[in-house]
């Protein structure tokens, strides 16, 4: 016979209150109530775009509204008109036309299927170069690692995306089979958006961070566009190739993995350098500032322009980019769990690389991604700040 044991009240309460205590002290589970929006797409060009923005169809109506209420907010103005003057500004068509003309046509299914104007699901797009145009320095607080390959762990390449508070809940993976002789893709984005980073099958992956020092250009390829281009590509060459002679549209670092090995290149308008490691360890890692690019908007040269190689200063991205260093030069060997504890940590109270969503309008980590790029290339993923879940494993779609 089945005996029910019931417990007093006070005692249940004390049972729970250790059971949290447990889980927070020794860090055993960690509970997120944000849900992944994973889907698998086929395809490219405007059949891509149609479906994306037929499926995701309410989803992106939403963001455009939350979109638009926080660009009034920043702006103090009608979102609309702040959009009308930047498509003034904004002469990017060529340009994506001449790299990535299937992306532009993308966009274009995007809009249709989502029933959405095209210049808005365009603005959506240019996520960095909106950035760059209201040239407001909170907009961006990314960190990227990656660590080459080496006998004791696989390449890994990594980044806290850190978006606007408004863009948490739409936390999306799209699984993407281009078809032909397309590697297949795993795309970090938000509905509406065709990437913010992502990796191939092919052991290529890719990492941004936003420079706004640095000068841009309004007829360069915009960043979301480039990460794309890279993510179809296979041939290191090509790949080193491209990133150097593309005109870029705004400063922007990218970490690119391919396969066994990492490269860091920070791009402006006028000018491509690469960031070398100075560490045993071989790895890189990147905030948002500048490091060996001096290619600097001219405003930014009159007031703010550090001496390249300077001790770190106190503005977020110096403070960041110190914590970094310093967790990441103190260990002769990084493995995927020092490289998640990094991406994990808090050590600097006001600036800390995982940044919880505060709703105070200053951002927060929007997701956590840990990409290994050798042996079976896969993906470890939180929706939101890494210290609020445990990553997941995610492997390319068979089918």
């Amino acid at each position: 016979m089945l005996t029910r044991v019931l417990l007093p009240n006070k005692i249940i309460a004390l049972i729970c209150l250790l059971a949290a205590f447990a889980v927070n002290v020794f860090g055993q589970t960690r509970e997120s109530h944000r849900e992944l929006i994973e889907l698998s797409f086929n395809g490219k060009g405007f059949a891509l775009g149609y479906v994306h923005g037929s499926v995701l169809q309410v989803k992106i109506g939403q963001i455009l509204e939350k979109w638009k209420a926080n660009t009034s907010k920043v702006t103090g103005r009608d979102a609309d008109e702040v959009i009308e003057e930047f498509l003034e500004y904004a002469r990017f068509t060529d340009a994506i036309r001449k790299w990535t003309p299937e992306l532009y046509d993308e966009i274009q299914g995007i809009a249709q299927g989502a029933g959405q104007s095209f210049n808005d699901i365009l603005v959506l797009n240019l996520l960095d170069e909106f950035w760059v145009y209201l040239n407001d320095p909170n907009l961006h607080h990314c960190t990227s690692l990656g660590v080459p390959a080496s006998d004791s762990h696989p390449t890994l390449l990594s980044q806290n995306m850190d978006l606007e508070n408004y863009t948490d809940g739409f936390q999306t993976l799209i699984h993407l089979d281009p078809g032909g002789s397309g590697p297949k893709q795993m795309i970090l984005t938000h509905p509406g958006l065709i990437a913010l980073n992502g990796m191939n099958d092919h052991g290529i992956g890719v990492c941004v961070n936003t420079l706004m020092p640095l000068n841009a250009s309004s007829e360069g390829l915009p960043v979301a566009f480039i990460i794309r281009r890279l993510l179809s590509m296979t041939d290191r060459d090509q790949i080193l190739a491209f990133i150097q002679i593309v005109s870029h549209a705004s400063g922007q670092n990218y970490m690119i993995g391919i396969r066994d090995e990492v490269f860091d290149f920070e791009t402006s308008a006028h000018k491509v350098k690469e960031l070398l490691p100075e560490n045993a360890n071989g790895a890189l890692y990147h905030t948002n500032h500048p490091i060996v690019n001096d290619d600097y908007k001219p405003w930014f040269m009159k007031n703010d322009a550090p001496d390249l190689g300077a001790k770190p200063g106190k503005s977020n991205t110096e403070q960041r980019y110190a914590a970094v260093e310093n967790r990441m030069n103190s260990n002769s060997s990084l493995s995927q769990q020092t490289i998640e504890s990094v991406l994990r940590s808090k050590d600097s109270k006001h600036h800390p690389v995982c940044r919880t969503n505060a709703t105070d309008g200053r951002g927060f980590t929007f997701a956590s991604t840990v990409m290994i790029l050798t042996g079976t290339p896969h993906m470890n993923f939180t929706a939101g700040p890494p210290d609020e879940s445990e990553y997941k494993r995610i492997d390319f779609r068979k089918e």
